[in-house]
């Protein structure tokens, strides 16, 4: 429960100041919180700040495992639905975010800030492919299956950046971007797609 309370707390100081507490101690003495209650849930800020952008993946895949419906879903049903819940939650934070949005084009930002939701998202994302190997979804080839993870990543990141210049009315832009990116994403990984870029490639090459 204290490190939900800091989480919010950090959050709300963003809103209120525009940046981050100066000092741990000052944080602490807003909040009311011994800097030792902190130094319990968080080494620094930025760890509060992983934990936070790892909360935004949890509380939504949570979610979604408490729903019957979606457990019967395909995997690309299921990270289709997953998007378009995590971005009705980043909604939630949309102002907190926006302060941040010039971090994003920092080098390494994703590497740092991004880290455990990074990990736990590799996780979600290795299931699906999985079930996708089992039902047909997904087609395993060597060298390359192990890249999907790998570009399923690099989806979420581009999801994530896309809503964060999205003006659209509700959002519809991203919306359409998700179904789009989704879409072509499986039938890349689908038997016949990539296999027939990969055929054409080493026609290609063969031929020179």
């Amino acid at each position: 429960m204290e490190n939900k309370l800091i989480r919010e707390a950090y959050k709300n100081y963003w809103l209120e100041n525009g940046k981050k507490p100066v000092s741990v101690y000052i944080f602490c003495q807003q909040l009311g919180l011994s800097e030792s209650t902190f130094y319990d849930s968080y080494a620094s800020f930025d760890a509060v700040e992983k934990d936070i952008w790892l909360s935004f993946f949890t509380d939504t895949l949570d979610k979604l495992r408490a729903d019957d419906t979606y457990l019967g879903y395909s995997s690309r049903e299921k990270l289709l639905t997953f998007y378009f819940l995590w971005v009705q939650k980043l909604k939630e934070d949309r102002s907190y975010i926006l302060l941040q949005k010039e971090q994003f084009h920092i080098p390494g930002y994703h590497e740092n800030r991004l880290e455990k939701f990074k990990d736990a998202f590799y996780e979600y994302a290795k299931g699906l492919i999985q079930e996708g190997y089992q039902s047909g979804e997904v087609k395993e080839r060597k060298f390359i299956s192990s890249q999907y993870v790998h570009g399923f990543w690099v989806q979420a990141l581009f999801v994530l950046n896309y809503w964060i210049k999205d003006d659209s009315e509700k959002f519809e832009l991203t919306d359409a971007a998700i179904e789009k990116a989704v879409n072509l994403s499986f039938q890349l990984i689908s038997s016949g797609t990539l296999d027939s870029i990969l055929d054409f490639g080493k026609f290609m090459f063969t031929k020179k």
